[in-house]
């Protein structure tokens, strides 16, 4: 009954929230834990793994689902950057931080907490930069890295906890377990998306695939966890693989997943967001009762919120500033390549025919605006709390867990932090910069207008194929009314035939309409996989369609 209520209060704040232009996230964090002191509030607890097996790969599963695999592909560079160096520089920089600040936290138990406050969440920032137009590289790689740093900090905490636990893990070397869990979860996670995909094919029924597709992220996560792997990879590489799938899919299976989807995402980001605010009361109390010196620990929190606010701006600028810097000093000391070969004025050799890569990696720099916002787009979330909340209680010898509650505190100060200072100054951040990505809006309208270009074109090729060869019994007249209702993409359902008369012209219409559209998300996939139309332009007009066919079909079935 608890959890009902605090599903349904989430979604009433976070309505209300919209209405007034706030940023659902971080009131719901306020209105919990002003919520929390409420008279006989007894709190609500959840088992870790409700958070970690429930509540994350529905999140992920759906980001996975709706985001371009050749995209990833294309900035894999810059996303496992953040998505796993990040983690990892921020894990150990924690770690020693922490174990310096507070005599009472060894380096072990240190690192758990620099890997539960690792892993940023992008749900606020990609929610915020979508609704107020950040450019598609910066989205995509913020999408990616939240993708992939949950699985590297989880793979930390877990060889962490351990060792500080003293149980035994699954393969006694770090390294090898880092490894094993990295390699085996995405093929479990890629094995299940080909076994949906092949079920899909034959139950050609959109609830039931629907329904089918709430299932594939636990069935992935549960999986994986049992062979000791990364559930979050294998959630991640089922998405991608059933997103990637799904074209093949019905229009009605697409639009209806979708909106699923949507729905679940904003009910459990909701409880989320509303959960860390209550529960921030109780871990203060534990900790007040478990620790000697609050002043202390406060201090200790501050310091590792600041490390954390300010070690992803450095290490942004380490990974993408440094190119920039290094290309604007190199066109301004560099002399021509002499014609014999040899070297420039900085000494970098220059081969001709050098060797690339075929894979389509993108290597546009990022310009120093955007910079600037991957550097702010480091709020702490779900990850972060369902981390704290699953340091065990006990050591494999029965006893208290070492500072779990100094941990948990500080764990929350960070998320509640980082929520509060970016979350809050994110959305005013991007407004300051926005007329910096204009180019970037230009190169999308571009995209669009090769995409409706691809379409337009395949339409008229099956027209004209229509035109060349006729299909026998129907007049002149009655061929001309069909090509040119088509032609309109349907937008007059009254002059289309009725779909149940199975005459002749209702027959050669609905033929030659299917025809169409399949021509059309043809042509569109296959300029895609030559890299001519970026795969964000294709989706959002193989959207267009799926809504067009839609509408068509549900203005004929009213008309019936």
């Amino acid at each position: 009954m608890e959890l009902i209520l605090v599903v349904v209060g989430a979604i009433v704040v976070t309505a209300i929230a919209h209405r007034r232009g706030l940023e659902p996230a971080l009131v719901l964090v306020v209105v919990g834990f002003v919520v929390s002191f409420a008279p006989d509030f007894n709190g609500v607890e959840l088992e870790s793994e409700v958070l970690l097996s429930v509540v994350l790969p529905p999140l992920l599963y759906s980001a996975a689902l709706s985001f371009s695999f050749p995209t990833f592909l294309r900035n894999i560079r810059p996303i496992l950057g953040l998505g796993v160096g990040l983690v990892v520089i921020t894990t150990f920089a924690v770690a020693g931080l922490a174990s310096w600040l507070v005599p009472s936290l060894t380096f072990g138990t240190a690192l758990i907490l620099g890997a539960v406050v690792a892993p940023p969440d992008a749900v606020t920032a990609v929610a915020v930069g979508r609704r107020l137009g950040l450019p598609k590289k910066v989205m995509a790689i913020l999408t990616g890295e939240s993708l992939v740093n949950d699985a590297a900090a989880l793979s930390l905490f877990s060889i962490a906890v351990a060792q500080v636990a003293g149980s035994r893990a699954f393969i006694e070397n770090p390294v090898l377990l880092f490894g094993y869990s990295a390699l085996l979860g995405p093929l479990v996670g890629a094995a299940l998306g080909f076994v949906t995909l092949w079920i899909r094919r034959r139950l050609a029924n959109p609830g039931l695939e629907t329904i089918q597709g709430l299932v594939v992220p636990f069935a992935a996560f549960i999986c994986a966890e049992h062979l000791h792997a990364s559930g979050v990879l294998a959630v991640v590489v089922a998405g991608f693989v059933v997103g990637h799938g799904s074209l093949d899919a019905g229009y009605q299976t697409r639009l209806q997943e979708r909106y699923v989807w949507n729905s679940v995402d904003v009910m459990l980001e909701a409880f989320v967001f509303a959960y860390i605010g209550l529960q921030l009361r109780f871990v203060l109390e534990d900790l007040n009762e478990a620790h000697e010196s609050l002043a202390e620990v406060a201090v200790a929190s501050g310091v590792v919120l600041l490390v954390v606010l300010l070690i992803r701006p450095a290490c942004v600028f380490v990974m993408f500033g440094r190119g920039v810097l290094s290309r604007k000093v190199e066109s301004r000391l560099s002399v021509p390549k002499p014609e014999q070969g040899g070297r420039g004025a900085l000494g970098v050799r220059r081969r001709n025919g050098a060797r690339r890569l075929s894979v389509p990696v993108d290597r546009r720099a990022l310009t120093w605006q955007e910079n600037v916002v991957v550097s702010w787009t480091g709020m702490r979330g779900v990850v972060t709390l369902a981390a704290a909340s699953g340091i065990p209680l006990t050591t494999v010898e029965g006893e208290a867990f070492p500072e779990r509650a100094t941990i948990q505190a500080i764990a929350f100060v960070v998320s509640v932090g980082t929520l509060l200072l970016q979350g809050w100054t994110l959305p005013a951040l991007i407004r300051w910069l926005q007329p910096s990505f204009e180019e970037d809006r230009r190169s999308d309208e571009t995209e669009t207008r090769k995409a409706e270009q691809v379409v337009r074109t395949a339409a008229d090729e099956v027209l004209n194929r229509f035109a060349d060869a006729p299909p026998p019994g129907l007049d002149d007249a009655t061929l001309t009314n069909i090509q040119q209702t088509i032609a309109r993409h349907a937008q007059d359902a009254d002059e289309m035939p009725d779909p149940e008369s199975h005459t002749p012209r209702a027959e050669v219409f609905s033929k030659l309409y299917r025809d169409v559209l399949c021509a059309q998300r043809n042509a569109l996939i296959a300029q895609r996989d030559a890299g001519r139309i970026e795969d964000e332009a294709v989706r959002a007009m193989l959207e267009r369609l799926d809504l067009q066919e839609a509408g068509v079909s549900a203005r004929l079935e009213s008309r019936i």
